[in-house]
């Protein structure tokens, strides 16, 4: 399950106790054993975090996320061409649907 060396079976425990305190788990009890399984799926988490870090580090700002994205990261011009075709379409899609 893990590579060597293997972290202790108490640190395991907690981490999935804080797990489904937070809502983020939870499980079935099948006897002794439990069962554990996501109740968030990959893409509200990826919102919700994602949203953390654009008003923690970037005051909420979409040029100063959108500028450090482009210039600090190692995106291909591919990718950037790709980026920029998305934020085009979505463009486009609020203008046709009135939303700001």
């Amino acid at each position: 399950m893990f590579p060597e060396p293997r972290p202790a079976y108490t640190t395991v425990s907690t981490v999935v106790r804080v797990l489904v305190k937070k809502g983020f788990i939870d499980f079935k009890t099948y006897g002794k054993t439990n069962e554990y399984f996501p109740k968030v799926t990959k893409r509200s988490y990826a919102k919700k975090y994602f949203s953390g870090v654009f008003n923690g580090f970037f005051d909420q700002s979409a040029s100063g996320f959108t500028s450090f994205f482009a210039k600090e990261t190692d995106l291909s011009l591919t990718d950037l061409e790709e980026m920029k075709q998305i934020i085009e379409e979505q463009i486009k899609e609020r203008k046709e649907g009135g939303n700001e």
